[in-house]
């Protein structure tokens, strides 16, 4: 922290060693792109995991479970497996079990693997695991391959270390 509380404001969008000095306006852009580009695909992800977590621990992923376990109404449910088989990531039969596409298992085990990074590290730097089950949720979605990179590594050596 800085003396001056307006310097202090900017940290999120300063250059490191330079308070107040904004970042350039395309890393800037950049940064909200991704936000975005994260928010549009955060709840897909979210359905295929939750999808393959069902098919693994039960051998199915029915829209009634679904929609329990997301907190929605079955007609939401409906609507999102329309909108997985649109992109070819799930396909359904009425009245029947929902199933993922190979498409659809690989983005449902590559929201997996980010989410178990996540958790794992939140949990080793002591926040409290309901905290953590909460943050790693939102989290996933919004971490870069270069920081969970990182924070992979870091575990790593931590374990080994251990």
């Amino acid at each position: 922290m800085t003396a001056d509380p307006k310097h202090d404001a900017l940290a999120h969008v300063s250059r490191p060693g330079e308070p107040g000095r904004l970042i350039d306006a395309d890393q800037h852009a950049r940064q909200h792109t991704g936000v975005r580009k994260a928010h549009e695909t955060e709840l897909i992800e979210d359905y295929v995991e939750l999808i393959a977590d069902l098919i693994d621990a039960t051998g199915e992923a029915r829209a009634v479970d679904i929609a329990q376990r997301m907190g929605v109404r079955q007609a939401t449910v409906t609507a999102m497996v329309r909108r997985l088989q649109a992109r070819g990531l799930a396909t359904s039969e009425p009245y029947r079990s929902i199933f993922l596409t190979d498409a659809g298992r690989e983005l449902a085990n590559d929201s997996r693997a980010r989410h178990a990074v996540v958790l794992r590290f939140l949990l080793a730097i002591g926040v409290p695991e309901s905290v953590a089950f909460h943050d790693a949720e939102g989290i996933e979605h919004h971490v870069s391959a270069t920081t969970l990179r990182v924070l992979e590594d870091w575990m790593k050596r931590l374990e080994t270390d251990a």
